[in-house]
């Protein structure tokens, strides 16, 4: 509040004209050429302030937030950009807008007629391009003092070519500096090499010429692809599991505000890296780069190969995963999504459109935008028609009573079995072990004897005697295999057959709500065609889809219901 104040009683001060006979400093960093010296700021402000004292200048000892300190403006921006857009009102007044801020706030100063006049180190610091040469000489016409520590223009003619040619010169050099930034741009792409900063999956180290694997984010990426290639994966469930793996983006320095970018160089302003989680958006747009499989970005927008960077996928899994998306790719998009159920679950089996929800006459139907050779009729249904199809099919997709005591007699015929076996692998294993005990009793109570015999030196003596040991040991191991792991998956199953028995039980007093979390639970897709409900289980039920199978459809995903 305070700080406000003082910066409105100082602006009173500057527009009643108590700084007309005062000068202001111009520093400005190009952008586009970082290892010049008299592009430094503090070169520059060096150099301006000498001059004002050895000249008797008077420097306006005033402080603005975002624009000056002391009377000293310093700004980081490149000269020879300018805006190409223009304004002409009906008094043939010419307006453009000029990119610098602070440059712009000087100008608007300057022409009001609040301060003498400006001090900058050379033509190039303060004008680079037509536009701005423009409106600095309209300045200097109206009497502002515009004064160069490097050069001395005289009101002469020649004095005049002197600045037009200085003038042409600095807008001359940006030329060449953005046509040498540009050729050597091409150039690079030409090879093969990569120009900007390689995506989430790879490290950018500064060197266009290597791009490397990052060593804890590229592995994730790459599972990322063949989990999407497998067709039981979402983009949701893909950025849930990038999450559970602890993937995030690079740690990056979010942008700067305007008030950040207008403030003074010794100004210490930390801006903190922050990595961000990885969205389903973020997956997608992973999946769909080709950089992951070896291309860059060419001169002529097409994708290249590149000799900055290995492929993290091969081009068969990146097509696959490419089908796989124009597979799922809605028809349809909405701004503002309707509340509505069982959303992108039910798609058209022969050309994968999705059913969309609407509804009429306070009912809930799905249409399905199928193109105009979509063999299938089913275009249009109600939520009572898919919540009854789905019913049916959860109530045979558990065992029945019989096939669990069957499966139980299995198992126990299965475990007798494996006992039978396991025991004669164990007299097996019994004799191995008796002649390795042998070998190492021969080689204990004969050492002395072998080693003066010269039949073991003491290294392949040792080397012997650890080989033996490991045999033992690992048949030691394998008697340790038990039936435990077989009796823990039938126990899974079973579990989870009772909880889908639970689950068809509750069905049909559930609402669609709760409907629709079971199907999301259970099914990763959902397809009609006609009458007949295609389907297919997410990972932990694939047990109980073979029960459903059409006879002689060896796809594994598909019942008629």
């Amino acid at each position: 509040m305070k700080l406000e104040k003082s910066e409105k009683q100082l602006f009173k001060m500057i527009q009643s004209g108590m700084y007309r006979d005062c000068y202001l400093i111009y520093n400005r960093k190009s952008t586009d050429e970082p290892d010049n010296q008299k592009n430094s700021i503090k070169y520059q402000r060096a150099e301006n302030s000498r001059y004002s004292v050895r000249e008797k200048l008077r420097i306006a000892p005033i402080t603005l937030k975002s624009f000056c300190v002391d009377g000293v403006i310093s700004e980081e921006h490149s000269g020879f950009k300018e805006d190409n857009d223009i304004s002409i009102s009906e008094s043939g007044l010419v307006q453009y807008k000029i990119d610098r801020p602070k440059f712009q706030r000087l100008i608007q100063f300057l022409s009001m007629g609040l301060f003498k006049g400006i001090v900058v180190l050379c033509w190039d610091r303060v004008s680079r391009n037509k536009g701005d040469d423009t409106v600095v000489r309209k300045l200097m016409r109206k009497g502002i003092d515009v004064r160069f520590v490097f050069a001395k223009y005289d009101k002469t003619s020649s004095g005049a070519l002197h600045m037009d040619i200085d003038g042409m010169f600095a807008e001359h050099h940006s030329r060449v500096t953005s046509e040498k930034v540009k050729t050597t741009t091409w150039n690079l792409r030409e090879r093969g090499i990569c120009t900007y900063r390689a995506p989430l999956g790879y490290l950018n180290l500064g060197n266009m010429d290597e791009k490397p694997f990052d060593p804890e984010r590229a592995p994730i990426i790459k599972k990322i692809f063949e989990l999407y290639a497998s067709g039981d994966w979402s983009l949701e469930d893909l950025a849930r599991y990038a999450k559970k793996e602890g993937l995030t983006t690079v740690p990056m320095r979010r942008r700067r505000t305007e008030e950040e970018m207008l403030a003074e160089e010794d100004d210490e302003i930390e801006i903190e890296q922050v990595s961000r989680p990885i969205t389903a958006n973020m997956v997608h747009k992973i999946l769909t780069n080709p950089f992951y499989k070896g291309l860059i970005i060419g001169n002529n927008h097409q994708y290249i190969p590149s000799i900055s960077h290995q492929a993290l996928v091969t081009f068969k899994l990146f097509d696959d995963v490419q089908a796989l998306l124009f597979k799922r790719k809605t028809s349809v998009h909405y701004t503002d999504k309707l509340d509505l159920y069982y959303r992108g679950l039910v798609r058209c089996a022969l050309c994968s459109r999705v059913y969309t929800p609407y509804m009429k006459k306070g009912i809930q139907y799905f249409n399905s935008r199928c193109p105009d050779d979509c063999a299938n009729p089913k275009r249009n249904f109600n939520i009572n028609f898919i919540e009854n199809k789905v019913g049916d099919l959860l109530s045979n997709l558990y065992f029945s009573d019989k096939e669990l005591v069957e499966i139980d007699a299995r198992t126990t015929t299965d475990i007798a079995i494996f006992e039978e076996k396991r025991t004669v692998n164990l007299e097996v294993n019994e004799g191995q072990k008796k002649k390795i005990r042998e070998k190492l009793k021969f080689l204990h109570t004969n050492k002395l004897d072998l080693l003066i015999a010269g039949t073991y030196s003491a290294e392949s003596y040792l080397e012997e005697e650890n080989r033996l040991h490991g045999e033992l040991t690992k048949l030691q191991g394998e008697e340790q295999t038990s039936d435990e792991a077989m009796h823990e998956v039938i126990k899974d199953i079973v579990k989870i057959s009772e909880l889908l028995k639970d689950s068809a039980a509750y069905w049909s007093f559930a609402n669609s709500h709760e409907k629709e979390q079971i199907m999301r639970v259970i099914f990763s897709e959902l397809s009609l065609s006609e009458n007949t409900l295609q389907f297919k289980v997410k990972k932990g039920f694939v047990s109980f889809q073979s029960r459903l199978l059409v006879e002689g459809d060896l796809t594994g995903n598909r019942t008629p219901i």
